[in-house]
Parts: structure tokens; C-alpha cells; sequence
């Protein structure tokens, strides 16, 4: 049975968020995305609180297609250690499921 993760990811501008959703979605390593925001982020980096707008993606994709979305993200990424998480998926619409499934299947190409 095919795994399914949703990946969270911060970017520092809508721009910058879009750029990640259009590679990622068009490498077929990520079947869709959506992207909120802003959202306020308030952690630490370098010793200091932080507190920032930011903008929320959330990919959806495969366990298998995991380590290649990472990758997409961090090459199109502008952080220095960017957020990127994987929540499994425990349940959903079968057909929804099996989309996901399908979308990071096909090569970028449609073969």
C-alpha cells in the first residue's frame, strides 16, 4: 500500500512560496499545494526569537517521492534550513488518495 505525507513548508515571501509549488507540482514531485498566509512564525535562529510573516505551503505526495520533493524544495528554497515536514496521511477519500498516488507517478514529460 502506497503512503501519503503532507509536507509543510515556510517561505518568506507569496512569491518565493509560488516559485516551490510551481517546481515541485511541475517535477511531479508533490501532486498538488496549497499556500496560506501570511502567517506570523515566531521561533529561534542564531541565538534570538524571531517573529516574521511567512507564508504556509502544504504539498501532498508520496513517501517514495519524499527525499526528491526535499530536494526540490531546498534547491529552490532562499533559507538557510528551511521548514520542511512530512505528517503522514492515516486516512482520506480513497479516490483522493490514489490521485495522489497517480499525479507523482507520471514523469514530468506525461510518459
Amino acid at each position: 500500500m502506497t503512503r501519503h505525507v503532507e509536507v509543510h513548508v515556510t517561505a518568506d515571501s507569496r512569491d518565493e512560496a509560488e516559485r516551490i509549488v510551481n517546481v515541485a507540482v511541475a517535477s511531479r514531485v508533490a501532486a498538488g499545494a496549497q499556500i496560506s498566509g501570511p502567517i506570523v512564525s515566531t521561533y529561534w535562529w542564531q541565538g534570538e526569537i524571531q517573529r516574521n510573516d511567512e507564508y504556509l505551503i502544504l504539498m501532498k505526495t508520496t513517501t517514495d517521492r519524499l527525499d526528491e520533493l526535499i530536494v526540490v524544495v531546498r534547491e529552490a528554497h532562499s533559507y538557510e534550513t528551511p521548514e520542511i515536514v512530512a505528517i503522514p496521511i492515516e486516512g482520506g477519500l480513497a479516490d483522493y488518495l490514489n490521485w495522489i498516488t497517480e499525479e507523482t507517478t507520471v514523469s514530468p514529460e506525461g510518459e
